[in-house]
């Protein structure tokens, strides 16, 4: 098959890219400098090739509270983003399939975060703007599909984590920040301070559990939205005790600073449907899984990496 992929260069781009190349199909993932989405006359010089499949992750967010501070930009960058993608996928590129990324922060934080309950109610209000801009994409391809027959698959994943993150002074997803502030401490002695109290839930979806749990959806279904998560939630602290032993960091040691933001205090995926469709489907433990990152954070560190080899 022949894929366009926006936002190739990201976390969940860069494994996608690389997972579809290794199967076989021809991958085209323009970086935001040679493509930039907000400008629709970006995508006019693909508009000669025929593509099978779009699979659209890009936005412009960051994670911690860069959503408190940049509302009005994230509506205006997101929905351009949006518009346009939709917009040449419909004109010049309508036999493609278009697999597109939602967001667990657009569920209003009381409902059960089932499918159906997706566009329904008042997202938390520190992320209203980007979740209301996803909910907006879903909204997109749902009157594109009954319009014009296009044909969509929206899919809602739980914070992906991983190795080989993004290290380059953006805000990092909780379980990243987390991890390296556990490994700083411990190789040089920098103290550990974590936002919140700790008993905020989240959920975790390894990286490589998504693009394969993404792929089998895209053989099968079409003009939906489907949930895709661990299955289960866990407080910040047992997070952190996870990775303390991991790392032989004393968890007595943490610190938490509740002045701090925190986002939605429980952020965990109703995941029954992505069961009854995928019941082979399992995400790897999660010690497993942490002790991957732990071991990348370590080794990217110059001191840890000869500490750990000594």
């Amino acid at each position: 098959m022949k894929i366009f992929i926006t936002g190739a260069t990201g976390f969940l781009g860069k494994f996608l890219a690389r997972t579809l190349q290794d199967r076989g199909d021809t991958v085209v993932g323009p970086s935001s400098r040679d493509c930039d989405l907000r400008d629709p006359a970006s995508l006019e010089r693909f508009q000669s090739e025929r593509f099978d499949q779009i699979y659209h992750l890009a936005a412009w967010t960051q994670a911690g509270d860069f959503c408190l501070k940049h509302p009005g930009e994230q509506w205006l960058m997101n929905q351009k983003i949006n518009t346009n993608i939709l917009d040449w996928w419909h004109r010049k590129q309508p036999q493609a399939k278009m697999i597109a990324m939602g967001t667990s922060c657009s569920y209003d934080p009381s409902s059960t975060l089932k499918e159906e309950e997706y566009l329904a109610g008042t997202p938390i209000d520190s992320l209203f703007t980007y979740a209301m801009t996803k909910r907006m994409l879903l909204t997109g391809l749902i009157a594109l599909q009954k319009q014009f027959g296009l044909e969509y698959l929206y899919l809602i994943p739980s914070t992906l984590y991983g190795a080989d993150y993004h290290d380059d002074g953006r805000q990092m997803h909780f379980i990243f920040d987390v991890i390296r502030k556990i490994v700083r401490a411990k190789f040089y002695g920098e103290p550990v301070i974590l936002w919140g109290d700790g008993y905020q839930k989240r959920e975790l979806i390894h990286v490589a559990d998504f693009i394969s749990a993404m792929l089998q959806l895209a053989k099968t279904q079409k003009n939906t939205w489907i949930n895709i998560g661990g299955g289960k939630g866990y407080s910040i602290r047992h997070f952190a005790e996870i990775i303390c032993g991991l790392t032989g960091y004393p968890v007595d040691r943490i610190q938490y600073d509740l002045t701090k933001y925190v986002g939605a205090k429980s952020k965990v995926l109703n995941v029954q449907k992505l069961q009854e469709i995928l019941p082979s489907f399992s995400a790897r433990p999660l010690k497993q899984g942490l002790e991957e990152v732990v071991q990348w954070f370590q080794n990217k560190e110059p001191q840890c990496k000869a500490a750990l080899h000594l």
